[in-house]
């Protein structure tokens, strides 16, 4: 007898949290991309461009050092560059630009990131897609070997850098500083990230630290699917999926550490 009234409950909280995440991703786009021109479409139309235009620069000026075809390596490294950095580098100013917002009784702090973090994974998921889709239709790079294993490996590095973004949003909150600091190691974090490497063309005794680095194993996994058995691509699953889980339980806790003291003000 109690179980229908808790399951009802359940729903309906959940029906409450989709208006109120749905809500603030539409009051962020529109803060964000306003109303005219394309409008919500520059959520992805602006990682394209900057995977576009990395992907011309770099085929025309053919200074590359791969081993792989320079379009499908680019559009996979840059596009994963795109996703961690934009997504984390959003969280670092989420809160104070929205602070009125959390005198509504629905909306809490962490409201506020999960609505960021969406908005950037859906911006540059359907970004990649659209890229990846466009360009193999016109015949510059091949499909991909399977697409099941790219989508774990998209999927694992969204979930790294969500809970990466309530990490550093979180800090944030206690100090502005930190927003800025993310900047600069986001900036000197692209060479080890795994964008321009694959971990088999590094020296032996370093692969093995290049692999402590989550994002090197998301890339290698995506693009171990995409280019198939041609390619040996390394990764450790089971310690990606540790370190995730360890980064969103500190990131909740932060969130919620920080909650208090932002909703009391």
């Amino acid at each position: 007898m109690s179980t229908a009234p808790q399951a009802t409950s359940v729903a309906s909280g959940l029906r409450i949290q989709t208006r109120v995440t749905g809500a603030l991703i539409m009051r962020e786009i529109v803060t964000r991309y306003g109303r005219h021109n394309i409008g919500f479409m520059w959520v992805f139309a602006e990682p394209m461009m900057f995977t576009l235009g990395v992907v011309i620069v770099w085929s025309l000026l053919r200074t590359h050092s791969t081993r792989l075809p320079v379009i499908p390596f680019v559009v996979t490294g840059y596009s994963s560059l795109l996703l961690w950095r934009n997504t984390i580098g959003r969280c670092g100013n989420a809160v104070e630009p929205n602070r009125s917002l959390l005198h509504h009784r629905n909306v809490r702090v962490l409201d506020l990131f999960v609505a960021r973090l969406l908005l950037e994974v859906a911006g540059a998921s359907i970004s990649f897609l659209t890229l990846a889709t466009l360009i193999t239709t016109a015949g510059f790079m091949p499909p991909p070997y399977d697409i099941f294993p790219m989508l774990i490996a998209w999927l694992l590095l969204a979930w790294f850098a969500m809970s990466m973004g309530l990490i550093v949003g979180a800090l944030s909150v206690l100090s502005d500083a930190v927003d800025r600091v993310w900047h600069v190691i986001g900036y000197l974090f692209l060479p080890i990230s795994g964008m321009f490497f694959m971990v088999d063309w590094l020296p032996q005794r370093i692969q093995n630290l290049a692999l402590f680095v989550p994002t090197v194993n998301c890339i290698e996994l995506l693009r171990g699917a995409y280019f198939g058995p041609g390619i040996h691509a390394h990764y450790d699953l089971p310690y990606l999926v540790t370190v995730n889980l360890v980064l969103l339980l500190v990131g909740l806790v932060a969130v919620k550490g920080v909650a208090g003291t932002v909703e009391g003000e």
